[in-house]
């Protein structure tokens, strides 16, 4: 096959870059809250809910997530600086807003400050009464960033090795966050049982599926879907019970896991929960930016949580099917595939995605981009990648070897190499991962 026409290729890999970056300056959380969230003589619209501030006793705000920071800036934005609270962000805050107390917590492991935060947070809520507001504003990444054990005899070290255990076991993040929420004082419910009886109201900022917004986070505010009796069987599924460290692999053992509360607990009787952005947002800013530029578009969300590798031959099979009806097309995916590491070199489920496609694609007119919205892939500084026809001919001539990069899970080496690697730095924001697949003749 012969090599695609260099100037249509790297012109594709602009239009895809560019329908990317329309998609999160669209997907804004400050935009989200110009829209759903204002203050007008002390009453705080929420949506569709009204809360007259003046009539409260207490007002207390928890932000937490990589969009932490964003979300408490937009607030005040919006509502002015009568506000006091807690932030767990895993960005390291630049300025701080009157009354709040920061903490970096870590991400995807948590650390002493996560701790710290969740600590903060539950003795805070913990002095509320039936006429304080409890403001929660939570987005993803917030499970390690803001995390306490509910049996205080787990140590953080055996805290960050179950966490080590859970993001590498091939568990899809559902799974996880069911164990996750089962082993702390602040997941599934927990906070707003803290919390009670204070009316609460949660914002979220999501990056799991639509269907499952208790995920978020783990679910801090919501009644837990999943019980302990999953999580054992998730436990045996997946080979966890070798990786976890003594103390949490006894709960599993004895089956001594404290159930999370469910929606008939009076906790969650005052409590209100929104969605401000999500994965939906992203990928249909995606959509309007692709149809700007010309495309026929198409949405396949299907290969959520599927292999990176069985998502790749999928989405590659639905963008050849579409270039037969349409000169000009575009595929685009939200959610995220799963990769198990075995030996990790630098990249993430995106470029590992990405250069899977890349193999798959020499020679044709097709252009593949993967990449995260909250700029972060891995354990890599980029957001994703993007690939076409022309990647594997490139790549050769640097000498370099998709496939050894490919199997040694090292695929931001490979596309840092070529100058296709997507770097956007840390967005503040975080709706799941978008994929763009454009084809053309």
């Amino acid at each position: 096959m012969s090599p695609p026409d260099a100037g249509n290729a790297a012109l594709m890999r602009i239009l895809a870059r560019q329908i990317f970056d329309q998609a999160l300056a669209e997907a804004n959380i400050g935009r989200a809250f110009k829209k759903h969230v204002q203050c007008e003589r002390g009453v705080l619209r929420v949506f569709e809910d009204l809360y007259d501030l003046q009539s409260c006793s207490r007002v207390f705000v928890v932000s937490i997530g990589k969009a932490a920071l964003a979300l408490v800036d937009a607030l005040e934005q919006q509502a002015g600086s009568r506000f006091e609270g807690i932030v767990a962000s895993s960005i390291p805050a630049t300025a701080q807003a009157r009354g709040f107390r920061y903490f970096h917590g870590g991400h995807p492991l948590p650390n002493a400050e996560s701790l710290c935060a969740a600590g903060a947070a539950l003795k805070s809520l913990a002095a509320l009464d039936g006429s304080s507001l409890a403001i929660f504003m939570i987005s993803g990444g917030g499970s390690a960033i803001f995390e306490k054990p509910l049996d205080d005899e787990i140590p953080l070290a055996d805290l960050i090795t179950t966490y080590r255990a859970l993001v590498h076991c091939g568990a899809p993040i559902a799974a996880m966050n069911a164990v996750r929420k089962h082993i702390s004082a602040v997941k599934g419910g927990r906070l707003a049982v803290a919390a009670a009886p204070a009316r609460q109201v949660s914002l979220l900022v999501s990056d799991v599926p639509d269907s499952t917004p208790d995920a978020l986070a783990s679910g801090p505010t919501m009644p837990d879907s999943t019980t302990a009796q999953e999580c054992y069987k998730i436990a045996e599924k997946y080979e966890m019970m070798r990786l976890f460290p003594t103390s949490v692999g006894e709960l599993f053992r004895r089956r001594a896991l404290e159930e999370t509360p469910k929606s008939d607990d009076a906790a969650f009787h005052r409590s209100r929960w929104w969605t401000l952005l999500s994965n939906q947002t992203a990928a249909d800013a995606a959509v309007a930016a692709a149809k700007n530029s010309g495309f026929t578009v198409a949405v396949d969300n299907s290969c959520d949580d599927w292999d990176y590798a069985r998502a790749a031959d999928y989405l590659l099979d639905r963008i050849r099917e579409l270039r037969k009806t349409s000169s000009r097309v575009c595929l685009i995916s939200g959610g995220e595939v799963t990769v198990k590491v075995t030996n990790g070199g630098s990249g993430g489920r995106n470029q590992q995605f990405v250069l899977a496609c890349a193999q798959k694609i020499a020679g044709e007119d097709i252009t593949v981009l993967s990449a995260g919205t909250d700029g972060i892939d891995g354990d890599s500084p980029a957001a994703g990648a993007i690939a076409d026809g022309s990647t594997l001919l490139r790549a050769q001539l640097r000498g370099l070897d998709a496939q050894a990069h490919l199997a040694s899970f090292n695929a931001y080496a490979f596309f840092e190499a070529i100058g296709d690697a997507i770097v956007t730095g840390p967005t503040g924001n975080n709706l799941r991962d978008l994929r763009i697949l454009l084809a053309h003749h």
